[in-house]
């Protein structure tokens, strides 16, 4: 594929995206699979150089003696040939990165907008290879890759528009002597860890602030989507100064490696990671020795509560748009479905009858309503899951398999009558397995959606004035009131409890990257 995706870099001819079908597909379909990808990739500049596979750091694309192999979740077909960097590459990155740091702190903040507001446009400008490519290394459909490249994107145009915000404060007449300001200044060189399941919006939401506030970053990615970060630095290039965006995939073996070099280096002052609780847990102990900044955006169990007086339609259509989009492997997806014992055999009814219309597909399908899952053992934990509701007292409405033939694939399923202490209710499944349970008074349901550990998102379907009274007596951060999409550029993301530290997006977001300065200026003859 490689070796086509370099003819392509010249030809860039137009590859039609919708006429194969990888659930048994043709050679010849598969090969327009394979061609839209490679095509993307050399528009997009991510190809070895010299037969090696690339890396950034320092601004010098720079490449590695040992490889892992890109797949694509759909097929299992390999993509493309990634540099395994290690600690070495980490330790050189992290150097490059605090090389940059003096004269990027420095930098005006307009000239840092500006550059992001540049990148910002790349990214648009690129929309239609970027999306394909997360396609193709994640399994997501075309039409939510597309979607998520205007978010990533979002992420950028707002903390440009951050940058030259960032002010500090002067209290006035505190002592007639004197005068006590504050100024805020960017903590230093920021470390990355990103997830697979929103490859480009999750490298952007960390990276966009840190670099306005003046801190250069290192960036590791998902070992599953190094592809898209790949692109992402490339279409900064020329754009940022070099050291100001470093990127360094590694394989499986090599991320706890990698990981541990970002989190005990006393050069890396702050540290942002999405993923899972456990991961999580692991960096924020071995961050103690440096006592360094940390975000934590971590595991989710959503509970979606649907009232006696919600709209059916509004409700359903909330649930789909959480529960569905990507498979069901958000963070902030609804998990556990808590349903009025009045309400709940119209809900499951519209419900499953809309999440078994979902055509199952590879993600460059036309129609696709649903790709793979990451990889099989996502599949396997779907399975499990369903078959211990099952034996717990729960019945299957519909979908509950794993399709015949390749990929990751499993069927939207919906499983009513869920026991309150099965797996399925207990655990975040990260699949497309809605578990639902019927209550019978608010207090109830308060009470069920607000046991575990688990704080990151919740949602609420009812008469505004209902819905509102107990949203607010739901512990999470992120509450959706008769909506299921509820991720926004401009507003804090993140959770409660075991779900995280931190807030992502809207104008905290910068905050995670900056120090406040306390200058007490004596002396003053007044």
């Amino acid at each position: 594929m490689v070796v086509f995706a370099q003819a392509l870099l010249i030809a860039r001819s137009a590859v039609p995206r919708a006429k194969h079908t990888l659930r048994a597909a043709s050679s010849g379909r598969q090969l327009c699979a394979d061609a839209a990808t490679a095509e993307s990739l050399a528009v997009l500049g991510v190809l070895p150089m010299n037969g090696a596979a690339p890396y950034v750091a320092g601004g010098r694309w720079r490449s590695t003696p040992n490889t892992f192999a890109v797949t694509d979740p759909a097929t299992d077909d390999v993509l493309a040939q990634v540099a395994d960097c290690g600690p070495q590459e980490a330790e050189a990155a992290i150097q490059d990165a605090q090389n940059a740091f003096e004269s990027w702190a420095r930098t005006p903040a307009r000239t840092r907008s500006d550059a992001l507001r540049a990148w910002h446009d790349a990214i648009l400008a690129h929309a239609e290879p970027l999306a394909t490519v997360a396609t193709a290394e994640c399994g997501k459909p075309l039409a939510e890759a597309r979607a998520e490249v205007a978010y990533a994107a979002s992420f950028v145009e707002w903390f440009a528009e951050e940058a030259p915000r960032v002010a500090g404060e002067v209290k006035s007449n505190v002592a007639q002597d004197r005068r006590l300001l504050t100024v805020r200044q960017p903590v230093g060189v920021a470390a990355a860890i990103t997830p697979w399941n929103f490859p480009l919006a999750m490298i952007t939401r960390k990276v966009a602030p840190a670099i306005a506030a003046g801190c250069p970053v290192v960036v590791k990615p998902s070992e599953y989507t190094p592809l898209t970060a790949l692109a992402l630095a490339r279409l900064a290039d020329g754009l940022l100064p070099p050291g100001v965006l470093n990127v360094i995939p590694a394989s499986r073996q090599n991320a706890q490696p990698v990981g541990e070099v970002l989190c005990d280096s006393d050069v890396v002052r702050a540290l942002s990671f999405t993923g899972s609780t456990a991961v999580g847990k692991w960096l924020y102990s071995r961050c103690a020795s440096t006592v360094k900044k940390l975000g934590l955006e971590l595991g989710g169990n959503a509970p979606m509560i649907v009232l006696k007086s919600a709209d059916l339609d509004t409700a359903v259509r909330a649930a789909m748009a959480s529960k569905y989009r990507y498979g069901g492997q958000t963070c902030v997806c609804a998990d556990r479905f808590l349903v009025h014992e009045a309400v709940v055999d119209a809900f499951v009814e519209r419900l499953a009858a809309e999440a078994s219309a979902l055509k199952l597909g590879h993600g460059l399908d036309a129609g696709t309503g649903i790709g793979p899952l990451i990889d099989e053992a996502a599949t396997f934990k779907c399975q499990e899951r369903v078959k211990g509701a099952v034996r717990a007292g729960g019945r299957v409405v519909c979908g509950g398999n794993k399709p015949p033939g390749p990929g990751s694939f499993f069927e939207p399923t919906v499983v009513r009558d869920v026991a309150i202490d099965s797996e399925l209710w207990q655990l975040e499944t990260f699949g497309p397995v809605a578990g639902v349970a019927a209550f019978s008074d608010d207090a109830e349901a308060v009470r069920l959606a607000n046991e575990g550990p688990a704080g990151l998102a919740a949602y609420v379907c009812g008469e505004l004035g209902h819905a509102w009274a107990v949203a607010e007596r739901l512990d999470f951060g992120i509450v959706g009131v008769n909506e299921g999409a509820v991720s926004h550029a401009a507003m804090p993301f993140g959770g409660t409890k075991e779900s995280g530290l931190g807030r992502e997006g809207g104008n905290h977001g910068i905050d995670e990257y900056l120090e406040d300065k306390y200058l007490c200026l004596g002396g003053l003859d007044m």
